[in-house]
């Protein structure tokens, strides 16, 4: 009788490990505009502005104009 619960095990790391490539990949890539809308609530609940960066991600917070 032959042991497959190594190759079994081994199976599991590999799917865990490709998941993990995409998923690091996928917020890699989205990161800036994650980072914008997270920036741009931020301004809402402090009463400020966004104002959009040149690349994603570099927006910012200002004070509104009076």
């Amino acid at each position: 009788m032959l042991n497959t619960r190594g190759q079994a095990l081994v199976e599991y790391v590999l799917i865990v490990a490709i998941i993990s490539v995409i998923t690091i990949s996928i917020v890699s890539y989205f990161g800036g505009y994650l980072k914008d809308s997270i920036t741009k609530t931020s301004c809402s609940l402090v009463d400020q502005v966004y104002q959009e960066g040149e690349k994603p991600g570099e927006g910012k917070c200002v004070n509104k104009e009076k």
